[in-house]
């Protein structure tokens, strides 16, 4: 037995015992290389319709101003930037995924890192949408940073959250989009290779001269570790400074000092929601059962199930903490937004963030598709209300009762967020079209240690505990990618 085989206790993370380095990079390719089925076609008109949506509605304010939205005096904030938070948080796993896990060793990452950290820019984009659109004065956007004077504007207001925002989406987008296309390089060139004509001579622009020697994939090896060190730290920095969007406020509900872990937490548990929600589609559609198995899907639950539980531990902290402090603003803070005028908003939210996770403590549903796409839909309409009940319930009625207002989203509102939906899934989709949805590379260096044909041929080899061959082939029962006949025969 060859000494690079890892434990055969270990789940398998590519299944099928017929599997090549050519079939690999034959399988992650066709939807790349032959034209998109019916399904993609349905879903990207579908995310085309949601993206011109997006395109009207936020023309129409641009136009008239943010007074279309459905602000007043009391809640000067309300869908924007709960629209805002909750892309913001979206983004959060597919950093964690690619960065994090890369340096502790996870080769689980190496089937859903590609598609993540896609998912991230793309919500970057979206979450970017939101503060420009905010300014009231889009042309002006350029403002926001510390430009000299010759530039029309006075140096940036640094108290201000919309300068902080600013520091921490560019800083984030900009390390994600190169950590994201360091890794896309070597799929690129094997684009590249196989093309003809135009498409060809693109590829060969985009892969900026990979060449595939030692030398070459020394330096993407080093360069992907010293970018997963500075993408680390923006894990917990991003969301922590929206986070101080609200905690730095003196307004009862948001003056406390949870907020970065809980927000952090928050934005990891909708992150992973968000890939499960698109891998799961995606493995089905484009037949990747073999590289984004049933091993993928639950190590993702297990990580909603402890942010979600971190989250709720935060929930119940806030209303303890407000009972403590002894002050009746802050008391009746949340006192309202648990009965008050928003109370059904409140409760959608801990029933989708608190609640629903908690089913995953159970391996059946764990390992259900369809309950875990379903869940993972919950956990982000669950996200979204959070933020909209941390913003509109702790502004709508603030100390003085003869400003106390309600919110209510205009057209304009609801235009936006749901074409932002569009936008996002238009992108994703144009994303599979044209690029590699797995990491080819990446996924090959799996092959010959941790695929399920690699443990096959140990056990064929007969030298393993029978008692250890006995609880790999148990475990494999859960997989709906694995032949089970195989091993029926041995």
């Amino acid at each position: 037995m060859s000494g690079h085989n890892e434990s055969i206790l270990r789940e398998p993370l590519i299944t099928g015992t017929d599997i090549t380095y050519a079939k690999i990079t034959n399988d992650i390719l066709l939807p790349v290389e032959n034209k998109p089925n019916r399904a993609w076609w349905i879903g990207f008109i579908v995310a085309l319709c949601g993206a011109l949506l997006w395109v009207v509605a936020v023309s129409y304010t641009f136009w008239f101003g943010i007074g279309a939205w459905g602000l007043n005096k009391t809640v000067g904030w309300a869908w924007d930037i709960t629209g805002f938070v909750w892309w913001v948080g979206i983004g959060h796993a597919g950093t964690l995924i690619s960065a994090v896990l890369l340096l502790f060793r996870q080769n689980w990452r190496n089937s859903i890192n590609r598609s993540a950290e896609a998912m991230t820019i793309f919500a970057v984009i979206c979450a970017a949408t939101y503060v420009v659109s905010h300014m009231g004065r889009p042309w002006l956007a350029y403002w926001v940073l510390p430009l000299p004077n010759q530039f029309g504007s006075l140096w940036v207001n640094f108290n201000s959250p919309l300068v902080w925002d600013m520091f921490a989406i560019s800083t984030y987008f900009s390390v994600s989009l190169l950590f994201w296309y360091t890794g896309l390089l070597p799929d690129i060139a094997t684009i590249r290779d196989r093309a003809t004509g135009v498409k060809r001579r693109v590829y060969t622009i985009l892969s900026f001269g990979w060449a595939g020697n030692v030398k070459t994939w020394q330096r993407f090896e080093a360069v992907s570790i010293i970018l997963a060190g500075i993408s680390t730290p923006l894990v917990l920095s991003v969301h922590t400074i929206v986070s101080m969007d609200f905690a730095t406020s003196v307004i009862p509900g948001w003056h406390t000092t949870i907020f970065p872990p809980y927000f952090v937490a928050g934005a990891i548990f909708s992150g992973f929601a968000m890939v499960l929600t698109l891998l799961l589609v995606a493995r089905k559609v484009l037949g990747l059962e073999n590289y984004i198995t049933m091993f993928h899907i639950e190590s993702m639950n297990k990580i909603i199930i402890l942010t979600g539980s971190i989250v709720g531990v935060a929930y119940i902290t806030e209303f303890f903490i407000a009972w403590y402090s002894g002050s009746e603003y802050e008391q009746y803070a949340f006192i309202n937004r648990s009965t008050g005028p928003y109370w059904w908003a409140y409760w959608m939210m801990m029933t989708c963030n608190v609640i629903s996770p908690q089913l995953l403590w159970f391996k059946k549903i764990r390992t259900s598709i369809a309950a875990t796409w379903i869940l993972s839909i919950v956990v982000n309409i669950g996200m979204w209300f959070e933020r909209f009940v941390i913003i509109v319930t702790s502004l709508h009625r603030d100390y003085i009762p003869s400003s106390w207002a309600m919110f209510y989203p205009s057209w304009v509102d609801v235009s936006v967020f749901v074409g932002s939906i569009g936008l996002f899934f238009t992108l994703f989709l144009l994303f599979l079209r044209v690029l590699p949805s797995i990491a080819i590379a990446e996924v090959k260096l799996l092959l010959k240690s941790a695929s399920e044909q690699a443990k096959l041929e140990q056990i064929k080899e007969g030298h393993l505990d029978p008692t250890h061959v006995s609880e790999y082939v148990e475990s494999l029962d859960k997989f709906d990618s694995v032949k089970q006949e195989e091993y029926a025969k041995i």
